[in-house]
C-alpha cells in the first residue's frame, strides 16, 4: 500500500448522538479510519449533505433504524457525499493513486478522512473546485438517474419536476434541461427565482396552485417533493406520459416513509395506461464522471446555497431539514487553497 501517515491517530468529525434533529450532532474526535485493500482513504476537504443526510439523522424511516442500530448506532459519523485528496491507496486498487483530486461517496463522510470504495468515486477535471464537486455524488447522482433512466426524458418533452428547489430537484431541472426539455418546476415563491435561474421556463407556487389539474399537461412528471397520492399526480400526465416517483418526506408511514410510494408505482404501472416508475438511487463513479465533466464544460452549474464552516455544519443540516435550501449546501472541511 501507498500511503502517507496521518499526523495523528484521531481526526474531527460530525459525530450523532441518538436520533433526532440538528441538537444530536457535535463535532468529536474520532479514531482514524484504515483503508482495505481495495480501498482508498481521502483526505475530506468539502462535503455535502442531502435528504438521505436528514433522513439518517432523524431514523426516519423507522426502516433505517435497522441497519444504522436500534438505540446505538453502528457508524456514529454521519454523511456521505465529499470531495479531497488521496491519501492512501490499497494493494488491490488500480486507476486511482495518492494525491488524486477526486469526489464521491461513503458512509461516515463527514470528517477529515474517510475510506471509499474506488467504484464510488471520480477523478475531479482540472478547473473544478472541490466545493462544487461535493455537490454532485448523492444529488446529481439520483437526478442524473431519474432523468435519463428513469424518465428518459427527449428533447422538446414538456417536464414537470415537483421540487425544483431543492438538492436532487435543482439538478433535474438542469438535466432535463439540457435534454432540451420545456421545464416546469414546482417550487416555493421563495425559490422561485432560483428555479427559474437554472433553465425552468415556468415556475409554480405549489401554495397558490394545489390542483394538479390546474398545473397543465406533461409528458414527464418527476415527483421528489409533493407526497400526494398517484392517482391525484397523475392528473396532471399526458395521455401516455411518464410519472417518475423519486421520494418526498411527507408520504408514507414511518416505517417505509416514501419507500412504499415507490413500490405502489412500479406494482401499479402494468396496469394503467400512464408509465410509473421509481428511482432506486445507486452510487455509481461512472455516473459522478459523466456530471463531473458536465461542471468542467459548464454544461452543469453546483447549485450551491451556502459554503459553511465544520463549525456551522448543524446549523445548515437544519435549514436542510427545514426544506430552507436553495440547491445545495456544502461543509467545507478545508480550503483548497490551503493545500
Amino acid at each position: 500500500m501507498t500511503t502517507t501517515t496521518p499526523t495523528t491517530a484521531t481526526m474531527t468529525a460530525i459525530v450523532q448522538h441518538g436520533y433526532g434533529g440538528p441538537e444530536v450532532l457535535s463535532i468529536d474526535r474520532m479514531p482514524v479510519p484504515s483503508p482495505g485493500p481495495e480501498q482508498v482513504l481521502v483526505r475530506v476537504f468539502a462535503a455535502s449533505p442531502d435528504s438521505g443526510t436528514v433522513h439518517l439523522m432523524k431514523g426516519d424511516p423507522y426502516a433505517v433504524r435497522l441497519a444504522l442500530g436500534l438505540r446505538t448506532l453502528r457508524q456514529p459519523i454521519i454523511g456521505l457525499a465529499f470531495a479531497g485528496v488521496i491519501e492512501a491507496v490499497g494493494s488491490e486498487v488500480s486507476g486511482f493513486a495518492v494525491g488524486d483530486r477526486v469526489a464521491g461517496s461513503a458512509p461516515a463522510a463527514f470528517a477529515e478522512l474517510v475510506v471509499a470504495s474506488p467504484a464510488k468515486i471520480a477523478r475531479i477535471p482540472d478547473g473544478v473546485s472541490m466545493t462544487d464537486a461535493a455537490t454532485l455524488p448523492i444529488s446529481a447522482g439520483t437526478a442524473l438517474q431519474a432523468v435519463r433512466d428513469s424518465a428518459r426524458v427527449q428533447g422538446s418533452q414538456r417536464v414537470l419536476i415537483i421540487g425544483a428547489g431543492g438538492g436532487v430537484g435543482s439538478f433535474m431541472t438542469q438535466l432535463a434541461v439540457a435534454q432540451g426539455a420545456r421545464v416546469t418546476g414546482i417550487a416555493s415563491a421563495a425559490k422561485a427565482e432560483f428555479v427559474r435561474s437554472i433553465g425552468a421556463e415556468r415556475v409554480i407556487d405549489y401554495r397558490v396552485t394545489s390542483e394538479p389539474r390546474e398545473w397543465g399537461r406533461f409528458d414527464v412528471i418527476i415527483e421528489a417533493a409533493d407526497g400526494r397520492a398517484l392517482h391525484v399526480l397523475r392528473r396532471a400526465l399526458a395521455e401516455r406520459g411518464t410519472l417518475v416517483i423519486v421520494g418526498a418526506d411527507k408520504s408514507g408511514g414511518p416505517l417505509l416513509r416514501g419507500a412504499d410510494r415507490q413500490l405502489r408505482a412500479l406494482l401499479l404501472n402494468p396496469w394503467v395506461r400512464h408509465r410509473l416508475t421509481a428511482v432506486m438511487q445507486r452510487e455509481s463513479g461512472d455516473d459522478l464522471g459523466i456530471l463531473l465533466e458536465m461542471l468542467a464544460s459548464g454544461s452543469l452549474r453546483a447549485p450551491i446555497d451556502e459554503v459553511v464552516p465544520l463549525e456551522r455544519a448543524a446549523e445548515a443540516i437544519g435549514r436542510l431539514a427545514r426544506q430552507q435550501t436553495r440547491g445545495k449546501a456544502v461543509i467545507e472541511l478545508q480550503a483548497e487553497r490551503d493545500r
